[in-house]
């Protein structure tokens, strides 16, 4: 009996919020079955990848500091993703906010003037917004899918920050490695809470989140935003920008990944490498999604997230288990969420076939 999908007349708000917790449960179910069929006692794996990582303060601590660029992240994509602004690039973003930022911090040296680190962060958000600025120029003027223009700008920006760290900016005191040299005291993250690596970065995004908050729920702004989404070609006859919407998308997009960028490479890793996210601009897209495009929501998606990259490294270091552990988990996660979000709006309908001709 063949099925088909049909679009529900009104969807439900309960399990358009409902639906997030049930995709993380479902995803915990499918992770014991995983680490049993991996030769791991399913109860014990899944406390060691969910609870151990949380059961200390300084475990607390960790995880803000790893749901901190998330947050950041994900907010700015949210909104954009609201007006239909599909930025992808936001870890090539988050590249050249730690190039543009921490190549302040490494022209400062040892100067541990006050000007340092506000100069940073400022150059941090200039860098991601001028490179989240290039999709949005070939959108507006060509009409060029800024989903393909800003996820191969992503490519781009690594092979940048490659060039420079075994280049240029290549530590002359590095034994060879492909690094900086690190960053002098007046160019680091003051910690917020002593005994912990909880930075400042992670006091930004929560201030992120109460500003994009304000921005998507009580202005007219991100009104214009969520009709451009919702209803374009009623957005153009209420005379909306939707050319104005798409840079600002894209710029805010930009400039929080740029944050999280240079608050990385300042705070927990402390100079440039090649590796200075495991992926926290991909990752984000399912933490906006997870937090239904909503800041709040988006806060608590990025907990949510970092938790993986704890639980990750924990099975790794505790079960022996490969580091693909942690995309798996995220992995899982977006299918249940995705296929959570597909009956929210449409139903599965059964289609009775006709009985062949002749047929008794």
């Amino acid at each position: 009996m063949p099925f088909r999908l049909e679009a529900r007349g009104r969807h439900s708000p309960l399990w358009t919020w409902l639906s997030p917790v049930l995709a993380i449960a479902l995803t915990l179910i499918v992770s014991t079955v995983l680490f049993a069929a991996m030769g791991q006692p399913a109860g014990a794996a899944l406390y060691t990848f969910v609870v151990a990582p949380v059961s200390s303060v300084n475990g607390v601590a960790e995880l803000g500091v790893k749901a901190a660029p998330l947050v950041l992240i994900g907010v700015g994509l949210a909104i954009g993703f609201r007006a239909n602004v599909w930025n992808i690039g936001a870890e090539g973003q988050l590249i050249l906010g730690a190039i543009f930022g921490g190549g302040i911090g490494l022209w400062a040296g040892d100067d541990t003037g006050f000007w340092i680190l506000p100069a940073m962060i400022l150059g941090g958000a200039l860098g991601g917004a001028l490179w989240a600025a290039i999709p949005a120029l070939l959108k507006t003027r060509f009409n060029a899918s800024e989903i393909l223009t800003s996820l191969m700008l992503t490519y781009v920006a690594q092979l940048l920050l490659i060039y420079l760290v075994v280049g240029p900016w290549k530590d002359p005191e590095g034994y060879g490695f492909p690094q900086t040299r690190l960053f002098g005291e007046g160019a680091t993250m003051p910690i917020l809470i002593s005994g912990t690596r909880v930075h400042l970065g992670v006091l930004a995004a929560v201030i992120a989140v109460g500003v994009c908050w304000l921005i998507h729920a009580k202005t007219l702004l991100g009104f214009q935003l969520r009709v451009l989404g919702q209803a374009p070609r009623a957005a153009a006859y209420a005379g909306f920008s939707g050319e104005g919407l798409t840079w600002f998308a894209l710029l805010l997009g930009g400039a929080l990944a740029g944050l999280a960028g240079v608050f990385e490479v300042a705070g927990p890793i402390g100079q440039l490498t090649p590796s200075i996210s495991p992926g926290y601009g991909f990752t984000a897209i399912i933490v906006a999604f997870l937090g239904r495009l909503n800041p709040v929501g988006v806060l608590l998606g990025g907990i949510v997230l970092a938790l993986s990259y704890l639980g990750g490294e924990q099975a790794q270091i505790a079960l022996g288990l490969p580091k693909a552990i942690t995309g798996i988990y995220q992995g899982v996660l977006l299918f249940f969420l995705l296929g959570a979000d597909l009956l929210v709006h449409y139903r599965i309908s059964f289609v009775q076939r006709a009985p062949a001709a002749g047929a008794a």
